[in-house]
């Protein structure tokens, strides 16, 4: 039985900046986006609000979406960001009520 994946975007507060990435566990992920432990381009650019999620049963589809959306250009990922969180706002604590 393979992990569960999710795709997922964090942003800065100002949502001048997106950071789309993959993973097989999202509330460590955004535990580590939130206190600076991921290096690169998202601490570079304070990414540290969860905004989009998308969860998949497996990870090799969630890595697939990802490689995708990279691509889009950013008109098209606020689109999708705003038909799930149409004010932009912070998912980090509510999006692991439910788990």
């Amino acid at each position: 039985m393979g992990k569960n994946g999710y795709v997922y975007i964090v942003s800065n507060t100002h949502r001048t900046v997106f950071y789309i990435g993959v993973t097989s566990d999202l509330e460590s992920r955004a535990y580590q986006h939130e206190n600076g432990l991921m290096k690169g381009f998202s601490k570079k650019y304070n990414c540290v609000d969860l905004i989009y999620y998308e969860v998949f049963d497996h990870i090799e589809p969630a890595i697939a979406r990802e490689k995708v959306l990279k691509k889009w250009k950013r008109e098209w990922k606020e689109r999708i960001i705003k038909e799930m969180n149409p004010e932009m706002k912070r998912l980090n604590d509510e999006a692991f009520r439910f788990n």
